[in-house]
């Protein structure tokens, strides 16, 4: 039984007229009456009754084009769903995200016209740091992550889209001698005690704060690490020590904390999307698309 045997039958249930059918089908009525009988004798039922004059369902008859009705209305929504997967309409994105990244306008703006314009697709997020986001996409655990720029070279199997940048600031507590001003250098904070994120938590921040002090003359002094960036800025608070981090942070407004900038031009981070490089997915190219054209309206940076 082929779909267009169904298609058939409910041209002529419908007009109850093989020649109404045959013209509505753009076919010959003889091979129209032929594939009817065709049908009839693989169903293993008279579906049709026929005269000169009148054609009626039978009983079977009936049955079976509400049965047909329904098989064909479904083959019409497996195409459509096909076709809308192939562009990109529906189906399911595995997107990892930094901590500092729901902080920044860009990503509720991209998250958001994504949603409108695709609400077919489901969106599964997940905060974790850049290196263990990269591993997931190499490995097609996670379909796209925002990220910031890691600290060792990228493998060729991953693509990096910078969306924004971001310049890194000082986290201070209020108190400070440093806080009376308003713009600090990184040689201004040799031998201060640092609150880190570890060196195991896969941040590009780590590395970058060891790598800007170095080029100022000094080592950091890591006083206290933590994991979360609330908790870094919650300990800069108790007195525990001065941190780095992304400008996106300026938004939590603790008691006790500042913020000031960084002399430094090369004191910045960048927000970038991450994809496998020969990936060809219409989802993701869609997904990337949206983001490409909300980060455009969002410069200059």
């Amino acid at each position: 039984m082929e779909l267009r045997h169904l298609r058939y039958f409910v041209a002529v249930a419908e007009e109850l007229s093989f020649t109404r059918a045959a013209e509505r089908l753009h076919i010959g009525q003889p091979p129209l009456s032929q594939q009817i009988q065709a049908l009839e004798a693989e169903v293993g039922a008279k579906l049709l009754e026929r005269s000169k004059r009148w054609v009626r369902l039978t009983e079977a008859g009936k049955l079976f084009l509400d049965d047909a009705r329904r098989v064909l209305a479904l083959s019409e929504q497996a195409v459509q769903t096909a076709r809308r997967a192939q562009r990109g309409e529906t189906g399911e994105l595995r997107i990892g995200f930094t901590a500092s990244t729901p902080f920044t306008p860009l990503f509720a703006a991209v998250i958001n016209r994504y949603r409108q314009r695709y609400p077919g697709v489901s969106l599964l997020l997940q905060e974790m740091p850049t290196l263990p986001q990269l591993a997931r996409i190499a490995a097609r655990e996670m379909d796209l992550g925002f990220v910031r720029p890691p600290e060792h070279a990228v493998d060729d199997s991953i693509h990096l889209t910078t969306l924004r940048q971001d310049p890194l600031l000082l986290v201070l507590p209020q108190d400070h001698p440093l806080a009376a001003q308003q713009v600090v250098s990184i040689g201004q904070l040799e031998g201060q005690p640092f609150v880190m994120y570890p060196k195991t938590a896969g941040t590009g921040i780590h590395p970058q704060i060891f790598r800007l002090c170095r080029a100022a003359g000094f080592v950091p002094h890591v006083a206290i690490e933590a994991g979360e960036a609330t908790t870094i800025i919650g300990l800069v608070a108790a007195g525990c020590g001065i941190s780095l981090l992304p400008a996106a942070f300026e938004i939590l407004h603790m008691e006790g904390v500042c913020y000031r900038r960084l002399a430094e031009p090369a004191a910045g981070t960048m927000l970038q999307l991450a994809r496998r490089a020969e990936e060809n997915s219409p989802l993701i190219a869609a997904f990337v698309a949206v983001a490409e054209e909300a980060a455009a309206e969002a410069r200059p940076l």
